[in-house]
């Protein structure tokens, strides 16, 4: 599959970078004017200043915690249902609303492929003429919605399967042949299981596209022992596609109309290429245009290009949750409360909060990475500061630990809670 779905994906990276840039001065000044939300969060920013990565970065990161409190609050003071964040209102413009849980309340558009799905249904092997099985719900979720509106902008038939009702997915997929599934892996596992019990073979089944969950690679080789070759994507019912797996397999590819960065968790502020942070992303849709929209998703940018001859950007996929907040002898701490230590001193490079012991008898340390400038004459003292940060920032006492740089492990994560629960 060396094909592409369109021209954009083989684009020279500086092309795609001068488009994508040239584009988000204007989706800010839009958001400002049309999004009340982001009109009230961008106050003050002048949109056409806002012309590359550096100025995005000082933009703020708004949080899915923050887009349901608002949404929830707005809703009190009949405002509507998205807090302000959407751009369109019921009607025409608007013909389906969705409910993520939260709730989080999400509208559909009325563009051609909405959620910017075909492409990543290319990528796992469906072309126009063909009959897709998709089995993501088309009950409060967009999951269902998604992947349809995908589908059908590619030129495939779809059959709603939806979730659930095991032996009577197996009959249909026997009964009209799809060329392939689209829904969540362990639902398409259990449905070759359930046609095997059954000895009702599928032999129309020869591809998938697989998301909502984690695809591991042993998965992976137990669809293509029984000759279903499976790929995955991330997407979300905010912001629909983020990234498509190919037949590289290697890291999945960007979607064309997303900017996205890697954050230090807890913060807005971007990491080194490689290094793991939060996924934030910066979307081109004018109905529901979120700016620097933190998904709460771990990941990293990977080095160089698809060898499928895709350009974009390669991110490695999902890597867990960004969210590490944890309560510590009656207090709440946060990732950001961590970023505000570290960055009091310019002497560290990195800082990670471990939590150890059981509960009720828990200690807390703060391993830092200092920088060669931290001699040994000056550590002691270092040390001590930062220990005094700890207790000003969090209202606790914690040891603090400096490390060499390059100690801590490239994970993600800036809290780290190894506490016994028993």
């Amino acid at each position: 599959m060396t094909d592409f779905h369109d021209a954009l994906e083989t684009r020279n990276p500086a092309q795609r970078e001068a488009a994508l840039m040239a584009a988000l001065p204007q989706q800010v000044a839009h958001a400002q004017a049309r999004s009340p939300a982001f009109g009230e969060l961008l106050a003050g920013v002048d949109a056409l200043r806002v012309t590359d990565r550096a100025a995005l970065a000082r933009l703020p990161v708004v949080r899915k915690s923050e887009l349901q409190a608002r949404q929830k609050t707005g809703r009190a003071a009949g405002q509507g249902a998205f807090g302000g964040f959407a751009a369109v209102g019921y009607g025409a413009a608007m013909p389906r609303l969705f409910a993520s849980p939260g709730p989080i309340y999400e509208p559909e558009g009325t563009a051609r492929d909405y959620w910017r799905m075909a492409r990543a249904i290319h990528a796992a092997g469906f072309r126009a003429g063909e009959l897709v099985h998709n089995c993501f719900s088309y009950h409060f979720v967009p999951a269902g919605s998604m992947m349809e509106s995908g589908a059908h902008a590619l030129g495939c038939t779809v059959f709603p399967g939806g979730t659930g009702q095991t032996e009577q997915q197996v009959e249909a997929i026997a009964d009209l042949q799809p060329a392939g599934y689209i829904g969540t892996p362990s639902f398409l596992k259990i449905i070759v299981e359930k046609a095997a019990a059954m000895g009702q073979a599928l032999p129309s089944l020869k591809k998938a596209l697989v998301s909502g969950e984690a695809f591991p690679p042993s998965l992976r080789d137990w669809f293509g022992a029984r000759g279903i070759d499976a790929y995955q994507c991330f997407a979300t019912a905010d912001l629909g596609l983020i990234a498509y797996e190919t037949a590289a397999r290697e890291g999945l590819v960007l979607d064309e109309s997303v900017i996205v960065e890697i954050v230090r968790p807890g913060t807005g502020d971007p990491v080194p290429e490689g290094e793991v942070g939060e996924l934030v992303v910066t979307t081109l849709n004018a109905d529901y245009p979120l700016i620097r929209f933190g998904t709460g998703d771990l990941s990293a940018v990977l080095p160089g290009h698809c060898p499928t001859g895709r350009s974009n950007t390669r991110i490695k996929g999902w890597m867990g949750r960004a969210d590490q907040t944890v309560k510590i002898r009656g207090m709440f701490v946060h990732p950001a409360q961590i970023a505000d230590i570290a960055r009091r001193f310019p002497e560290v490079l990195k800082a990670r909060l471990v939590v150890s012991g059981e509960l009720a008898s828990d200690t807390m340390t703060l391993q830092v990475e200092a920088s060669a400038a931290a001699d040994d004459s000056l550590r002691a003292g270092l040390s001590q500061r930062i220990g005094e940060a700890v207790r000003e920032v969090t209202k606790l006492r914690g040891e603090v630990q400096l490390l060499q740089p390059g100690s801590l492990p490239n994970d993600g994560k800036v809290i780290e809670d190894t506490r016994s629960f028993k």
